[in-house]
């Protein structure tokens, strides 16, 4: 019996032995018909990269980022313009993906003929509003003009002369956004802000002490109230501020967007810079949509802001 069971075993072994090599044979015939080598399939590269570092000397410490690739990307030797899109208060490097569908949004633009291929960086910023801060300790603003723009023009294949270079950003980040193009219009081609954090200087006055403490004070002036949250890292970083004193032409080498919802409780501050823009005869396209301070709002408002930005992509 336990002779019977090896030569049976056996049998089997030198079976699959000859239709395996039989198969082989045959692909190999196959190649040598197509006069070619059998293909071989490539794995897709990710072209989504979620949470990456770059170390941060002004910062101390290791900066987060996403970073979505175009369609093409792999496939091309090209250099493509790049767009900065910041999170809000209390969200992160992977919020926009998460949420607000940025990568999806993108892909279908760039499918349909919408939107030019463009790199977009989604870097974390904390609680920072993307500034330096009243102490000059947490130099957020800093890291992001002198670290992180010119580490991505490095590990990536960037355009990097500013009318290909844009930035957007929803509540906080909408705040940062308009902010660091208003310092920086050397860098800066366009600004898409959606329900950016703007306050007139009277409404930042007067915000409850405990939220106040909580989600400013770190930033801009330590516990304050009244009069005492005026303080020169304010007026330095208020967009509205900027709008009003800003040099004209500064103001004016960049393309400015404002979209902000009907029922968000920012309207009063993003329309006050739409005036202060006005006044000044700083052109710029302002929306108002049904809405409020929500996700919904802000995916739905992205693909107009994207292709806001994209127009500066052209000549």
């Amino acid at each position: 019996m336990v002779i019977r069971s090896l030569l049976i075993c056996s049998l089997m072994a030198f079976w699959v032995t000859t239709v395996s090599a039989q198969s082989r044979r045959r692909a190999q015939l196959t190649a040598q018909q197509t006069n070619g080598p059998v293909p071989v399939v490539a794995a897709p590269q990710t072209r989504l990269l979620e949470s990456m570092v770059m170390g941060s000397s002004l910062m101390n410490q290791a900066i987060k980022f996403s970073i979505y690739l175009p369609p093409d990307y792999y496939t091309s030797n090209r250099r493509y313009p790049v767009l900065y899109l910041l999170h809000g208060y209390g969200d992160n490097e992977t919020s926009w993906i998460q949420f607000g569908e940025a990568d999806r949004i993108a892909d279908e633009g760039i499918k349909n003929g919408e939107l030019p291929p463009m790199i977009i960086v989604m870097p974390n910023g904390g609680a920072t509003w993307f500034v330096n801060d009243y102490q000059n300790k947490v130099r957020y603003e800093d890291m992001f003009v002198q670290e992180l723009i010119p580490h991505i023009d490095s590990a990536f294949r960037t355009r990097t002369q500013r009318e290909f270079r844009g930035i957007s950003g929803l509540s906080m980040g909408g705040f940062g956004s308009l902010t660091l193009a208003m310092h920086h219009p050397e860098l800066f081609g366009s600004c898409a802000a959606l329900s950016a954090g703007i306050r007139t200087d009277e409404s930042f006055k007067d915000i409850p002490d405990d939220r106040y403490n909580l989600v400013f004070a770190p930033v801009f002036s330590g516990p304050a109230k009244g009069e005492e949250r005026l303080t020169i890292t304010w007026k330095r970083n208020s967009p509205i501020t900027l709008a009003k004193s800003a040099p004209e032409n500064d103001l004016k080498q960049v393309r400015w967007y404002i979209d902000c919802g009907d029922d968000d409780a920012l309207t009063v501050g993003n329309s006050m810079l739409h005036l202060a823009l006005l006044d000044r005869k700083i052109s710029h396209e302002y929306r108002v949509r049904d809405g409020a301070h929500t996700w919904s709002y802000w995916r739905t408002g992205l693909p107009d802001a994207l292709k806001f930005i994209a127009t500066s992509f052209h000549r």
